[in-house]
Parts: C-alpha cells; sequence; structure tokens
C-alpha cells in the first residue's frame, strides 16, 4: 500500500545563501526554488541576511543583485514587524521560479547574544563560548530568522495549516532550535551539506576515512578548535523533527560524527533551464571557447588553436578538499606523457585572493578585440611575466597553486604541450579579463576534473555534465557514487563521467589515472567526443530536481507527522 505523504501548506528555508552567491549551498537552494515553487507557488518563503561581508570585512547594506524589493507583498505583515523592530524587506529572489525571498538584518541582535547564547545553553547544551569567526554573525542571523517565522506565522497562520521549517548547515541551527522550542506546531527540517568536523579533518590533513569509526565528534571538535560549530551542528540534528544530509558517503560522517543517523538522503538536483537551447548552445561554446583561447594566446604568446584540448578544475579554494593539488600534479605529469595527442590548456577557476586583472594582459586582449572582422587577430609571440595567473593576488609568494607550480618549474615554456593557467576571481562576468559568467564559460571546457578529496556531493561534476562537458571525479564525492550507482559500474570517460576509486593514501594513483584519461581522450575521435558528451547530458537528466525533488516531500512528511504528534499532546 503506498502512504500517503502530509504535504505542507507553508514552507519556510533559511540559509546565510539566500540571495547571497558565496557557495554551493546558494546552487542547491536557487536551483532548487523552480520545482518547489511550481509545487507549492508563493507558499515558499526562502530566509537570507540583509547585510553582506565586503573584501574589507565590513558589512554592507548594498543591493543584492539577486533580490528584487516588493513591499506590497505581506504589506500588512511587514508594517508590523517593523514595529516589532524585526528589519525585514521583502520580494523575489531573481532566479528560476522567482520565490518569495525575506532579508533580515540581524545586527541588532549582536547586543543580546549572551542572553540568546545562555538560553541555547540552558534549552539544548549548545557550547557558544568558545565560539570564533563567523560563528557569532551566523548565530544572529539564524536567530533573526526564526523571529521572521516566529512574527509571519502568528501574524498569518495557525494550528491547521501544515507548515515546514527548513534550516541549512549549522550556521541555521540556532534558529531552528528556537523553532523547535517556541513552535512545536512547526516540522522543523535540518541539512548539513557537510558535517564541519568532517570537512576540518580532511583540510588540517588527517586521514578521514580510513578512520572514520574510530573519530569522536566532540573530541575532535576539541582538538580543532571547532567546539561551537560541532556543538550547534551536532544539537541541531539530534532535536529536529527530520535530520538530512546530501549524500550517503556525508551520511556516514553523521552516524560517526554527530551520532546521529540521518532520516533521509537529500541528494542535490540541477535546474536546466540554465542550459542554452540547442540553437544558442552551438554559438555559446564556440564564443567561451574563443574567449578561453584568446586569454591563454595572450597570456603566453602563444597560437594555440581550437584543436587545442580545453581543460579545467573549479570551486572553492580548498587545496586539498577540492583535489587542486591532484590536479597541479595530473597536469606536471602530462607534460611529459608520450601517447597526448594534442596541445592542453588548463584552466584552475579558484577564487583566490585576488588584486586586481593583470593591465598588461588586459592590453592584449583589447587588441584582440578591437581587430575588425575582416581582419586577422593580433598574434603575441613573447609570454608576458609570470604567465601563470591571470590576475595579481595578495600573496604572489604564498599562494598554494603558484607555489606548487613553481615548485615543480611549471612555466607554461614555449616547448611544453600543456599549459597551466590560474584564474583566481569569481566568473561572475565582470572579472576584468574573461568577463563572462561561469555557466557561459563551463560549456567551451571539452574536459573538467574534479578530484576531490572531501566533497559531501558535488556540483561542479553536475553542472560540468549538464552542459555536455564528460568530466572526471572521484568517488569520495557524493555526486561520483551517485554517478557509479546510475551506470551500476565504475564510470569512465566514455560514460560520460570517469569515476576515479580515491582513498586517503591513493594521491599518486589518482594523479596518474587523470593524466592517462586526459591522454585516452585526447586521442578520442570526434564520434567518440560526441558520445562521451551525448552519455554526460543523458546522466545529467537523471539528477533534475523533478528527479530528485520526492526526497524533499518525503522529508517534509516526516517533519510534520511529528509535528502533528506533539499537536495532539497540546490539546490533550
Amino acid at each position: 500500500m503506498v502512504k500517503c505523504l502530509l504535504k505542507p501548506d507553508y514552507i519556510f528555508e533559511s540559509s546565510w545563501e539566500v540571495c547571497n552567491k558565496v557557495g554551493g549551498i546558494y546552487t542547491v537552494l536557487s536551483t532548487r526554488a523552480k520545482t518547489l515553487q511550481e509545487a507549492h507557488q508563493d507558499k515558499v518563503i526562502f530566509i537570507g541576511p540583509g547585510l553582506w561581508k565586503r573584501e574589507d570585512g565590513n558589512y554592507t547594506k548594498e543591493e543584492s543583485p539577486y533580490f528584487r524589493e516588493d513591499q506590497s507583498l505581506f504589506a500588512d505583515w511587514q508594517w508590523e514587524a517593523k514595529e516589532n523592530g524585526l528589519q525585514v524587506r521583502v520580494g523575489r529572489w531573481t532566479v528560476p521560479g522567482e520565490p518569495i525571498a525575506i532579508l533580515v538584518d540581524f545586527m541588532p541582535y549582536f547586543e543580546k547574544k549572551n542572553e540568546i547564547y545562555g538560553w541555547l545553553w540552558e534549552k539544548y547544551s549548545v557550547d557558544s563560548l568558545h565560539a570564533y569567526g563567523d560563528y557569532d554573525e551566523a548565530s544572529m542571523f539564524s536567530y533573526a530568522a526564526a523571529l521572521v517565522v516566529e512574527s509571519f506565522y502568528h501574524h498569518y497562520l495557525n494550528a491547521k495549516q501544515q507548515v515546514i521549517y527548513h534550516a541549512n548547515e549549522w550556521m541555521c541551527g540556532l534558529g531552528a532550535l528556537y523553532i523547535n522550542n517556541k513552535l512545536p506546531q512547526i516540522g522543523t527540517i535540518f541539512t548539513t551539506h557537510a558535517t564541519s568536523i568532517g570537512r576540518s579533518i580532511a583540510g588540517n590533513m588527517k586521514p578521514l576515512y580510513d578512520y572514520l569509526f574510530a573519530y569522536n565528534g566532540d573530541q575532535m571538535a576539541g582538538e580543532l578548535n571547532m567546539e561551537s560549530k560541532h556543538s550547534i551542528e551536532k544539537q541541531t540534528a539530534h532535536h529536529v523533527d527530520c535530520f538530512t544530509t546530501v549524500s550517503d558517503i556525508t551520511a556516514k560522517e553523521c552516524v560517526e560524527l554527530l551520532d546521529k543517523p540521518v532520516d533521509v538522503v537529500l541528494p542535490n538536483g540541477f535546474d536546466d533551464s540554465f542550459v542554452p537551447s540547442a540553437a544558442q548552445f552551438t554559438r555559446k561554446r564556440k564564443a567561451a571557447r574563443k574567449r578561453l583561447l584568446d586569454v591563454a594566446n595572450a597570456l603566453l604568446g602563444e597560437q594555440l588553436d581550437d584543436d587545442t584540448l580545453i581543460v579545467s578544475t573549479s570551486g572553492r579554494y580548498e587545496f586539498r578538499n577540492k583535489g587542486i593539488d591532484v590536479f597541479v600534479e595530473a597536469m606536471n605529469r602530462l607534460l611529459r606523457e608520450k601517447d597526448l595527442k594534442k596541445k592542453v590548456v588548463a584552466f584552475i577557476e579558484v577564487p583566490g585572493w585576488v588584486g586586481e586583472p593583470r593591465k598588461d594582459l588586459q592590453e592584449r586582449l583589447q587588441k584582440i578585440q578591437n581587430t575588425p572582422s575582416n581582419q586577422s587577430a593580433p598574434k603575441f609571440d613573447t609570454p608576458l611575466e609570470v604567465p601563470q595567473v591571470t590576475h595579481w593576488l595578495h600573496n604572489m609568494s604564498h599562494d598554494n597553486v603558484l607555489g606548487m607550480m613553481k615548485y615543480y618549474d611549471m612555466h607554461n615554456r614555449k616547448d611544453e604541450r600543456v599549459k597551466v593557467i590560474f584564474l583566481p576571481c569569481y566568473l561572475d562576468g565582470k572579472d576584468g579579463i574573461l568577463n563572462m559568467s561561469y555557466y557561459d564559460i563551463v560549456l567551451g571546457n571539452d574536459l573538467c576534473i574534479y578530484p576531490s578529496y572531501y566533497e559531501p556531493w558535488g556540483y561542479t561534476p553536475l553542472e560540468a555534465v549538464a552542459f555536455k562537458v564528460p568530466c572526471i571525479t572521484t568517488d569520495l564525492a557524493g555526486f561520483g557514487l551517485w554517478a557509479n550507482s546510475v551506470f551500476g559500474k565504475y564510470g569512465e570517460i566514455q560514460d560520460g563521467v570517469k569515476v576515479i576509486h580515491r582513498t586517503d593514501y591513493n594521491y599518486s594513483e589518482v594523479a596518474d589515472i587523470i593524466k592517462d584519461t586526459v591522454a585516452e581522450f585526447s586521442a578520442f575521435t570526434k564520434k567518440q567526443v560526441d558520445d562521451a558528451r551525448k552519455h554526460a547530458s543523458q546522466l545529467s537528466k537523471k539528477a533534475l530536481w523533478s528527479e530528485f525533488i520526492k526526497f524533499y516531500e518525503e522529508a517534509y512528511d516526516i517533519a510534520l507527522r511529528k509535528a502533528d504528534e506533539r499537536k495532539k499532546n497540546l490539546k490533550d
């Protein structure tokens, strides 16, 4: 007999990354929004921070480019909220589906911080004593987000409605616990996209996987100075109605490090409205390749043509966790690979501590752009100084990518068939060199490489295959494990995704497999390349939100059933 799932009348979802593009969770929420909107028209309300941190560390109220205010939405409640000291702005998140978003100013709550932390300790034994860094700001935002829901609920809703509060990451844990305590008639869901301790163990060069069974999360939190983040994450996981994570690999971490099995795994999907239609696709791919090759040629003083194999890696600048180290290692080994059939230009698209775009590179690119279409573009035969980087960095001598390339004497010399270029900036279309957004650039690649050591899901490989670019990933990424489960075997590059078996200790073997795979791909016929691209695209269709939203519906049902039990008890 098929169980009839309880459906929410209202869903409130809070995250630091609502209308605030800082990491992968932004992609999760913004691409899922359209599917949720279609199912729960304007009954899905995202709550995000009303302030952003600038590069200088100060906060600003500058307009979010991803938010459009609408003062007519819930106008009576907006007025009441402001009367009660809640500083909110209501509008639309300007992503497909255009869901309602409420941005809240959390700064006023800093003066009550100690009182809030005292309540948190008393009710849930959350240790905020060791807080540092972003713990305070995340907690104050999370508290403010919960006050928004409390105020909205009392204004418009009551116990007859089925209401969900969904908190993302430890940063929103405090709000989930507040709702749990003050509004027990609301069903609560908590999603950890990566355990703070797991990420920290991996980032501190400790072996995570072989010893996972032996690690004690509380003990490691003390050792790694993570007590407060771990504490809020663990207590939230234990007290919400439905605890979730994004992949089977992170679910194992939750059991071992948070002492709590997850109720549901919520894999991250994709919304293919971001992918251009067939007619546009070819034109956009051609434009992306031209731009990438123009940048490479201007920087290197080369004449790389369209037959060049363009490969890339991208993501957050977590040198070991994201496998950036093994990517550089593999490209270094590829320099001496006899079976490589094409020249390779490899881009590392990872935001570093960027200073400014290079003026000398901008001047050369300007000359190329200013060339009339009936004339051939200027050719440069001398490389620029430091031909490995497109933007100057604040810490050139201490940067991990540049340091590793220097150690291996990788200087992009004329006679070398593999060139590695570091693009250390957000590809938002305004970086001063490429001046194209990430989604407009990614489809220009022949191959994307993401050899992650720690990757709860792995949006970058999913985005790559959605844009018909075959990719290499590992089975330590949730996406890699999922791809293997779809294939029924370890994925090969012909399948659209090559999944490498990675462990705590086989770094060198992984680098060799990447090198061999790139060399193998360089020898593919046009038909083999087309088949790999087609298979990549077909796999991505199985990871659309329309396929994965059923797991969220299951989580909503679990949370609402527990809330219904409490409602009965409240009546009794």
